[in-house]
């Protein structure tokens, strides 16, 4: 169950930074890496506790970071456009 979790990890840092250098997001390098290893633990937990996703860990792990790397900085930018609009 530890290596899994490590590489869940380690898949969700090269996705992070092969979706940077693409550019595909423009968070920066670490942004990305960080928003994508977020994503994964939180797919990896919910993996553990609930059942609830793919057969496959590191499919898990890809997908996870990718939505992760949609989702945030979609939210983010959004949230602060709105303060600047008050």
């Amino acid at each position: 169950m530890f290596m899994v979790l490590m590489g869940t990890v380690i898949i969700a840092g090269i996705v992070g930074y092969i979706c940077e250098r693409t550019g595909f997001t423009n968070n920066g390098i670490l942004q990305s890496i960080i928003i994508c290893v977020g994503g994964a633990f939180l797919a990896y937990f919910v993996r553990i506790m609930f059942g609830i996703g793919f057969q496959s860990p590191g499919i898990n792990a890809i997908a996870s970071s990718l939505g992760a790397l949609i989702i945030v900085p979609t939210h983010w930018r959004s949230t602060v456009r709105d303060r600047r609009r008050r």
